[in-house]
């Protein structure tokens, strides 16, 4: 393209992952060459292999690779790009970096560096909004950032409050505070976060909006003066202050109220002269009156939705509005059709807090994309999801007609979606999606604390029909590996090439012991001679049936259990069986012999050791803070399981620690015992 004398045939992604493979796919149906940066960890990943370019930018701390505005550059001038779309994350709402591309005459495919600033610092954003008309929050967003003075505000404002990062957004920086006694620890953590999420630890204070919803509008803005915005998304259902599911439109919201909504993003977008992709985030009360929060000046993680209801490929109006075109649709010709979700797959524990792993995707099958059905990923299976970046595997996105057929298909979708190696959060977005109240459009930014029983229930024990299920699958592995040794040997009547249990005028009953979480479950497994089985578990009997078959690369289990047949994906991994189906979801089962971790309070993840507040001889109650660890992007303060005494403290600030390591040797008060913190 040549528009305004902007020259647009190749284009550098500054970003990685499933935001790098989606600017990839779009530069290439518009023609554009694609150039991508990785970072050591990174060397192998999908986007490296999907570009046309690839350049090698650093080790894997972000800091070294993806952050340094000078590399980037020099990639573009080294390659011959003349734009750079940054995604979102790392550099993409960097004043610094926008004005460094326009110095180098470097395209940067975001808004001016004036309006990612003003829109950056929380406190100016609220002052030009307020002068637009815009409604926004009472809070302080004052300079004096002293301590002391925005204790004072936050006790002025009225207990609880919320303490965000004057820069920044993705939740990082951010904490309720819900009394004055929490005041000053929440306060440090979070500019401890700030500072090194944006390198800048300014905080503002805003009255907390109790169980507020969270709707956000997609708004666009080009080098004429021209403004529109692409309805709204709800981003209510959050943990940590960051999203899991979106949807679009938001559930509930009148005509007349998403004009509003609308509107007011557009006024606030021609307050800053904004060019691009960006979005206003409001927060919305009970009674649907809604309050300016902040506007991040770049493309959103959950924009898929958007692009489902209205038909657009919103990368694609990035890179034609960079080059100077104008919006590609006016106000009146955007459409609104049918609904739309996204779900974030993350590698985390949700029962353990949601608390984000790393790790090997050792097998990895998803639903099959279609027109309605998109997975945006940057993984495959084989890959690994690194401890130094977001633990986003993919995002689910699903379009229908209407809500409820669109959600159907959401769970539907999620069960085909088996990943094993690694903690997910798949069963609990099934959880999630399908709970009444979520089903209702009842959502707000503490639907899942106020539903944590029924998001989050007590482990109960496997069903003794799946038990049955998974002692039928390893019976028959077995089978087909004496039948591959026969072949091997090629001596079919060799006594170690008989796997079913034969004997003469007797039934052979074979005892068998899985593992059910801590708990181990004999099953008496009765070979009969008809080639089914009878497994006796507990006091109740079984007679079951079956056989194994392939797809692809997955092995699939047909079994009857009383007569009720099953249709289940079966892996067996180190020690542990993986059952997957469209009726149960996800089950894991554990073979003999295999051993759970041991231990009290210890290392949550791999991670950097930010800050000891302990050391050998010093005395501490229940609930105070050891130490601070940095991993997956995210801050995770260590406390005291109870009162004691600190014998050894293993890690110093700055040093890494392994999931699972003992973090510190605690000695109790009432006894000489030890324990490993």
């Amino acid at each position: 393209w040549a528009f305004l004398g902007r020259n647009i045939t190749k284009v550098l992604i500054a970003n990685r992952g499933e935001i790098a493979c989606r600017v990839i796919r779009t530069t290439k149906k518009m023609g554009v060459q694609s150039v991508a940066v990785y970072s050591e960890a990174d060397r192998n990943s999908m986007h490296v292999n999907m570009a046309d370019e690839a350049y090698f930018i650093g080790p894997a701390p972000c800091q070294e690779s993806y952050l340094s505005m000078e590399k980037i550059i020099q990639v573009a001038k080294i390659s011959a790009a003349q734009a750079i779309h940054p995604g979102y994350g790392f550099l993409s709402e960097n004043v610094e970096f926008a004005e460094l591309c326009k110095q180098e005459g470097i395209i940067f495919i975001g808004p001016p560096s004036s309006a990612i600033r003003d829109m950056g610092i929380k406190s100016t954003s609220k002052s030009i909004m307020a002068a637009a008309g815009v409604p926004i929050v009472e809070g302080y967003h004052g300079e004096d950032q002293a301590d002391q003075c925005l204790k004072e505000h936050a006790g002025r404002i009225g207990y609880p409050v919320m303490v965000k990062a004057v820069r920044g957004g993705g939740g990082k920086g951010m904490r309720i505070i819900r009394s004055e006694k929490e005041f000053q620890e929440q306060l440090e953590s979070a500019r401890r976060e700030a500072n090194k999420s944006f390198n800048d630890d300014a905080m503002l204070i805003e009255k907390f909006v109790d169980t507020p919803r969270h709707v956000e509008v997609q708004v666009f803005g080009d080098h004429h003066g021209n403004a529109v915005y692409l309805f709204e998304r709800d981003c209510s259902v959050q943990r940590r202050h960051q999203k899991i599911i979106e949807e679009a439109p938001a559930p509930g919201i009148k005509p007349e109220v998403r004009q509003k909504l609308g509107e007011a993003a557009v006024r606030a977008a021609k307050a800053v002269n904004y060019v691009g992709a960006g979005t206003v985030e409001f927060i919305m009360d009970s009674k649907h009156n809604f309050y300016f929060m902040e506007m991040n000046t770049r493309l959103q993680v959950e924009h898929p939705v958007t692009e489902m209801i209205t038909g657009t490929d919103l990368v694609e109006w990035q890179l034609r509005i960079a080059a100077g075109e104008k919006i590609p649709l006016r106000q009146e010709e955007i459409p609104l059709q049918g609904h739309a979700f996204e779900a974030r797959i993350y590698a985390e524990d949700p029962n353990n807090n949601f608390m984000p792993g790393a790790g090997p995707l050792v097998h990895l099958s998803t639903p099959q994309a279609d027109p309605f059905t998109r997975i945006e990923t940057g993984v495959q299976q084989g890959d690994e999801v690194s401890v130094h970046y977001d633990p986003m595997i993919a995002k689910l996105v699903i379009w229908a007609a209407d809500r409820q057929v669109a959600l159907t298909k959401l769970r539907y979708s999620l069960r085909q979606y088996n990943i094993v190696g690694l903690c997910t959060n798949i069963d609990f977005l099934l959880r999630l999606s399908g709970h009444p109240e979520f089903e209702a459009g009842n959502v707000h930014t503490d639907f899942i604390p106020q539903h944590h029983k029924e998001l989050l229930p007590i482990q109960r024990a496997v069903a003794k029909e799946y038990l049955c299920q998974a002692a039928l699958g390893l019976i028959l592995k077995e089978k087909a590996m004496t039948n591959a040794f026969k072949l091997q040997t090629q001596d079919q009547f060799s006594p170690f090439s008989f796997s079913n249990g034969r004997r003469l005028n007797i039934s052979y009953t074979r005892n068998m012991t899985l593992r059910d979480g801590k708990k181990d479950v004999a099953i008496a497994v009765t070979y009969n001679h008809d080639g089914s089985y009878g497994m006796q578990i507990e006091d109740k009997t079984f007679q079951v049936t079956g056989d194994l078959y392939s797809e692809g690369d997955c092995t699939y289990l047909k079994c009857f259990v009383n007569g009720v047949a099953t249709r289940t994906k079966l892996i067996i991994l180190e020690n542990t069986i993986y059952l997957f189906s469209m009726v149960l979801g996800s089950v894991l089962i554990g073979l003999p012999h295999s051993e759970g971790i041991q231990g009290g309070t210890i290392a949550p993840m791999t991670g950097t050791i930010e800050k000891v507040f302990v050391k050998a001889g010093d005395k501490v109650k229940a609930g105070d803070s050891l130490m601070v660890m940095i991993a997956m992007k995210m801050e995770h303060t260590i406390k005291a399981p109870k009162d004691g005494m600190i014998k050894k403290v293993f890690y110093n600030e700055g040093s890494q620690a392994n999931r699972h390591a003992p973090l510190v040797e605690f000695e109790e008060k009432e006894s000489n015992q030890r324990e490993s913190v």
